[in-house]
């Protein structure tokens, strides 16, 4: 496997060298994790698309765009106001 260099600025190097650290891994392994763990955003899409058939499969779940719009709005507001406290 090679490495490859990643220019980020310095105050995010550090950051995130800390949390490593702090779980008990050097920056480059915490990084592979990361890396390993994180989704891609067609990987989101297609989890979500499995997860919207599974649901109507199950018990008829099956949200028009503009409820599911609607849904979005609301977790968005539910969330600002958790983050607001």
């Amino acid at each position: 496997m090679s490495d490859a260099n990643v220019r980020i600025p310095e105050e995010a190097k550090d950051r995130l060298a800390a949390i490593a650290a702090a779980e008990g891994l050097s920056l480059r392994a915490y990084l592979a994790r990361l890396a390993e763990t994180m989704l891609t955003p067609a990987e989101r899409a297609e989890r979500a698309e499995t997860a919207r058939a599974a649901l109507k499969a199950w018990n008829g779940y099956a949200p028009t765009g503009s409820e599911e719009d609607d849904l979005d709005s609301e977790l968005d507001r539910r969330l600002a106001q958790v983050t607001a406290r």
